[in-house]
This record gives structure tokens, C-alpha cells and sequence, in this order.
């Protein structure tokens, strides 16, 4: 089965950062297993979104910005929906980056303690630069495998130690039940599984694995495997928060902390290993997703290790770095980065739905009826996520 993996395990390495496994964490911790649902319905929409990205790239062998260029002819709309795009996802990452190192930090401390933690966020950054300027995609994608899985065994043993209650998990999967002050959580699971980034990524990184339609049965189980995997890691956080009875939890190291006495110090070094994984991974796909979306808006046509492509990714992993290790917080910054992203996700649903119909672009491998219902229903939820984000940071919810 591993040996089927490729540019979806990165894409499932990019949902699972930080700041999905801060969400699991809250989500267990306050309403146990009754939103696991959520967390299904998540997947499901982030499969059905990240299929047709792969589709589209293999297809084309292009990326999804590249794709919007060639197909959005007036250039009012086209040049709008352009810097919206740049603005989300490379001025986003970059605001978000300390957050993705900084959850690795907190796995490194867990397991190494805190005595040189100031020292914790130059390796990680460092690891992170060595990986993105030595590594070919190829031998990305094996290191994304490895510190995935790694990830993976570490929450489910996690969630195995807690002894769960099989039937109550089954019934919080397939039962949706809305708990009183479980809407805003609901969006939360739901919007730090469905991210724009990731499609972009997608669409650029089997453009690079794959080069004949042919290929698209392996990149559809590519993309089925690695977001079931990334659920599973989900699913797993939610059912080891939801064994502990404080709520005094606010991060997945908190909960460690909780378990820790109940279950052992396997609890803490398990949790450690998956928040450095998570942190870690999120570190790395974030500047490379700025990276391809730049290559594309800017028309470079740049190779992994062209100059240009390399800037992108170094500003963002350098400026991550920065703000962590100095306690910057750039609040402004991050506010208009989730505007933007708020405004995008739809946009970016309606369009790839948009494309993928279009026989000109797709051939024989536009959408079918079903793909088209299930597209639909996803944009819906994209525009509920999307104006949520909004109203949240002009203090409206």
C-alpha cells in the first residue's frame, strides 16, 4: 500500500498541522466522540476537492493557477482572482509559518524537555531548509511517507492506549448530532481539513510525479489512501482528547499532559513524535505551496531547484523562524491572510467545479453527474467556511 503513495501524502501531511490537531484536540476534550461526524464530513469534501485538482493537473500538467490564467479571459477578472490567489496563499503561509514550526517545537520539547527549547525553532528551520534545497520531489515524497506514517502510528496508539468505546465511536462517526456551543467547532474541524493551499499544492506536485492520463486511476488511489490516512489522524486525536475529563486543555501537549498519569509516559512520547511530525510537515508543504503558486501567478515556469522557486519558499521559511523565535505575532498580517482565504476557498471551488465540466480542458475525463452533485454540495460548505472566517475576524461571531 505505501509503496502506491505519492503527492497525496504531502497534500494529508499539509492538512495535518497544528493548527487541525489544536481543533481535534478542543473537539474531543469538549464533546467527546459526537463530532466525529464533522470530521468524516471533512475528509469526504477534501477527497472530492483534491480529486479533481489531481485530475485537472495530470490532465493539463499544469497548475491550478496556471489552468485559471489560460481559462478566465477577461482580464479584470482574471488579473482579481490572481492577486486574491497571491495574497491568500503566499502572504497566508508566510503569516502562518511560525505556527507550523512552532507546533514542532512543542513536540520537541515533549520529548527532549525544555532545556535548550529557544534553540528548538533555528533546527527545525534548518531541517526544513535542508530537506526543501537538497531534496528532488521524488525523494521529498519518500521523506513525506515516513514522517506521515510515523505521525499516523503515533495518534492511533495514542487513541489505542485510551481504550475507546467502540460503539459510542461508531455512533459518533455516523450519527450528527450539533451539541449546545458545537457549531463554531463543527466549521473549525471542518475549515482546517478543507484548505485552499492544498489544491494548488495537488495539482502542481502530480504534474511533476505524473505525466500521462493514464496515471489517473494511481493518482485517484494516491489521493483516496493519503486523505483516508489523514482522517484516521484526525479521527484519532478526537478519541484521545475525548478520555480526559478536565478541560483545562488547550493544545495537543496539554492533553498529553492529561494522559500522562492515566496512561503512562508512552502517552507523552507518542503525542511528542506526532506534534513534531505534524509541525514538521506543515513547515515544509506550506512555503513549497507558496512556491508553485508564485511559479504559476508570475508566469516563471521555474524547476524545484530554479533560483526564483527557491526565494519564495526561503522568505517564508526564514520569516516563520523570525516571528517565532522573537514572539512576534504579526496579527494584522494574519487577519488579512484569513480574509483572503476566506474569500478564496469558494472562488476556488466554484472555478475547479467550473473547469473540470469543461470538455475543452478535461476531454473524456470531465466530471460525471455524481462528481458534479458532490461538487455542489462542497461549494455550499465552502461558502459557509468562507464567510465564517470572514465574520470571525471582524468580530462579528
Amino acid at each position: 500500500m505505501f509503496k502506491k503513495l505519492g503527492p497525496g501524502v504531502l497534500v494529508a501531511a499539509a492538512f495535518i498541522g497544528p493548527g487541525t490537531v489544536t481543533a481535534c484536540t478542543l473537539a474531543g476534550v469538549n464533546f467527546g466522540f459526537s463530532l466525529l461526524w464533522a470530521m468524516l464530513l471533512s475528509i469526504i469534501a477534501t477527497y472530492i476537492l483534491q480529486e479533481m485538482s489531481a485530475r485537472l493537473g495530470i490532465v493539463t500538467q499544469k497548475g491550478l493557477a496556471d489552468v485559471i490564467k489560460q481559462e478566465l479571459h477577461n482580464p479584470w477578472l482574471r488579473n482579481g482572482v490572481i492577486v486574491l490567489i497571491f495574497s491568500a496563499i503566499i502572504i497566508g503561509n508566510a503569516s502562518y509559518e511560525a505556527g507550523n514550526i512552532g507546533g514542532a517545537t512543542l513536540g520537541m520539547e515533549a520529548l527532549f524537555g525544555m532545556e535548550y527549547s529557544n534553540l528548538y525553532p533555528y533546527v527545525l528551520g534548518g531541517l526544513a531548509f535542508i530537506l526543501l534545497y537538497l531534496g528532488s520531489y521524488k525523494a521529498l515524497e519518500k521523506v513525506f511517507i515516513v514522517l506521515v506514517l510515523i505521525m499516523s502510528l503515533s495518534f492511533v496508539m495514542t487513541a489505542i492506549l485510551t481504550k475507546p468505546d467502540i460503539w459510542e465511536l461508531i455512533k459518533g462517526l455516523l450519527v450528527p448530532t450539533i451539541p449546545e456551543k458545537g457549531i463554531l467547532t463543527i466549521i473549525a474541524l471542518v475549515g482546517t481539513t478543507v484548505v485552499p493551499y492544498n489544491l494548488f499544492l495537488h495539482a502542481a506536485l502530480v504534474s511533476e510525479k505524473w505525466k500521462s492520463k493514464d496515471d489517473l486511476k494511481l493518482a485517484k488511489r494516491d489521493t483516496l489512501l493519503s486523505i483516508i490516512l489523514g482522517g484516521l489522524v484526525s479521527v484519532s486525536i478526537i478519541i484521545s482528547a475525548a478520555a480526559i475529563n478536565s478541560t483545562e486543555v488547550n493544545n495537543v501537549m496539554d492533553m498529553a499532559k492529561a494522559l500522562e498519569p492515566l496512561y503512562g509516559s508512552a502517552a507523552l512520547y507518542f503525542l511528542g513524535i506526532g506534534m513534531f511530525a505534524a509541525g514538521i510537515t506543515s513547515a515544509i508543504t506550506a512555503p513549497l505551496a507558496a512556491a508553485y503558486v508564485a511559479n504559476s501567478c508570475f508566469g516563471w515556469k521555474a524547476g524545484f531547484k530554479d533560483a526564483k522557486f527557491r526565494s519564495i519558499w526561503m522568505i517564508i521559511l526564514a520569516l516563520g523562524v523570525f516571528f517565532l523565535s522573537f514572539g512576534i505575532k504579526p496579527i494584522e498580517i494574519i487577519k488579512f491572510a484569513q480574509i483572503t482565504n476566506g474569500l478564496l476557498l469558494p472562488i476556488i471551488a466554484v472555478f475547479l467545479l467550473w473547469v473540470v465540466n469543461r470538455a475543452g480542458v478535461m476531454g473524456k475525463y470531465k466530471n460525471n453527474m455524481k462528481q458534479n452533485i458532490f461538487g455542489v454540495i462542497i461549494i455550499l460548505l465552502a461558502v459557509l467556511l468562507g464567510a465564517k472566517s470572514i465574520l470571525t475576524v471582524l468580530g462579528v461571531l
